[in-house]
């Protein structure tokens, strides 16, 4: 169920960045809340496995609509020297919904188990009109109709993925996909781990994921604009990258309650961190290219989806400890390859200005 949330959500990201350049951010907005809405309303009327596999399929494209178009808005409505700030703010948003969503949810459930996607259904409505009424478009009639009358036919999304591997973007997509690999991997077999390890309850578990969630969010709306502006978002990249790669092996160590709660938050923060600075870095990038750049970064982030959980399952199954290892080395090649990467662009630079 959570692959086939991140298969839609591949299929359709540059689809969706594509008709966000071309019609604008707006539409592709409200689009993603509708299918968001009627996503929900599938899961909450459902009476059989396949609907509810059809509303995570829906769901997917719900998301590939809206992500892409969110972060394409954002550049659009910012300078340089504020993106950082806008794209730290929207991470700590969707950070916070991850918080407060599953308490919600618990609490509704108790009024019946379909209760939570009723709510979440209206919550969805409720969004899509409000985008609907109060959301101004930030392209301008003629940036759009001059890019619709644009007859270029976009290649498919596996022959886009192919492209953007030559692309200048491709290091910082790699990036978005070892994050989002790396979390999900920690996310997946982290409750049965540190019960099969440590004998952890249903009740601790509940506190680490909710207390290190909001110490994370804090953490990244108090911690990146200020690490960017001492460090530079490239630097900021590589020590939160190196320090993720750290605490998933650190995780194994010891079963001591504050000892996890701390690896956990400061795995949680590392990632709150790198989520907003890469996509910056993405956007800064980008130039005109918002919609599609933003699409294949929502594309690099469903194929972590897909695997990510599906592989820590396997590893899990093979040897308990595998999938923090793994995780681990996965982040750990994509240090060094980010490394690589700005020695790369220094080398360059220096060239052009000699």
């Amino acid at each position: 169920m959570v692959s086939c949330f991140g298969l839609t959500q591949f299929l359709f990201s540059p689809i969706a960045g594509n008709l966000a350049d071309k019609y604008g951010r707006k539409p592709m907005i409200v689009l993603g809340l509708g299918l968001f809405a009627l996503s929900n309303l599938c899961a909450a009327i459902a009476d059989n496995l396949w609907f509810l596999f059809l509303s995570r399929l829906i769901g997917g494209a719900g998301s590939a609509a809206l992500v892409p178009s969110i972060m394409a808005y954002a550049a659009d409505i910012t300078t340089n020297e504020q993106r950082t700030k806008a794209m730290s703010y929207i991470g700590a948003s969707m950070s916070s919904g991850f918080i407060i969503g599953p308490g919600v949810g618990g609490l509704l459930a108790e009024f019946g188990m379909r209760a939570p996607f009723f709510a979440s259904a209206c919550i969805g409505v409720l969004a899509m009109l409000g985008s609907m009424i109060v959301l101004p478009e930030p392209l301008s009639l003629e940036t759009r109709l001059r890019r619709q009358q644009t007859n270029v036919k976009k290649p498919n999304v596996f022959v886009q993925l192919a492209l953007s591997i030559k692309s200048r973007f491709f290091v910082l997509l790699f990036l978005v996909f070892a994050l989002t690999f790396g979390l999900t991997h920690f996310e997946a077999i982290y409750p049965l781990y540190v019960v099969q390890s440590y004998g952890f309850t249903t009740l601790d578990i509940a506190i680490l994921f909710t207390v290190c969630s909001l110490i994370g969010t804090v953490n990244q709306v108090v911690l990146t604009t200020r690490l960017i502006l001492r460090f530079g978002e490239k630097a900021t990249i590589n020590y939160t990258l190196l320090l993720s790669s750290i605490s998933l092996v650190f995780l194994l160590f010891s079963g001591n309650f504050w000892y996890v709660m701390f690896v956990t938050m400061m795995f949680f923060t590392c990632n709150n961190i790198l989520r907003p600075t890469i996509n910056t870095l993405l956007s800064k990038e980008a130039g005109e290219q918002q919609g599609f750049v933003a699409g294949m970064n929502n594309a690099y982030m469903s194929l972590g989806n897909i695997f990510g959980p599906m592989l820590a399952g396997i590893l899990f199954d093979i040897q308990i400890n595998l999938p923090y290892l793994f995780g681990a080395f996965v982040l750990l090649i994509a240090y060094f390859v980010s490394v690589k990467w700005i020695e790369s662009k220094r080398a360059i630079t220096s060239l052009e200005m000699s």
